[in-house]
């Protein structure tokens, strides 16, 4: 975005109230939910601490299982392509649950 341009515009104190809950409930700012239901997407929940640390334990099982790809292939004793396979696998599942939790979906608003 390199030219901005200001917008200003009523609320109601409801509206203002379910703007600013839903931008909490998401984790981002009023602007950013604006700008995404605009674009015709609904923002998501922000998920709770669970989510954050089976990411950070998923992250620690992909590089593992790529230090043990670049190991077997270096010595040349564990079936390299499976193994390779499985951390692509880990790495698509990661990025799965990423969408699923985090990334907002396309509203079904008919007004799109």
């Amino acid at each position: 975005m390199t030219k901005r341009i200001k917008r200003q515009f009523w609320l109601s104190p409801e509206e203002n109230a379910e703007l600013k809950r839903k931008a909490k409930l998401s984790g981002i700012n009023e602007t950013s939910v604006i700008r995404i239901l605009i674009r015709g997407y609904e923002p998501k929940e922000k998920p709770d601490a669970r989510f954050y640390e089976a990411m950070r334990q998923l992250c620690a099982i992909g590089n593992n299982i790529n230090q043990l790809a670049l190991k077997a292939n270096a010595l040349g004793f564990i079936d390299a392509p499976m193994l390779k396979a499985e951390a692509l696998r880990w790495h698509k599942f990661q990025a799965d649950i990423e969408r699923e939790f985090l990334r907002p979906q396309e509203s079904n608003l008919k007004w799109k």
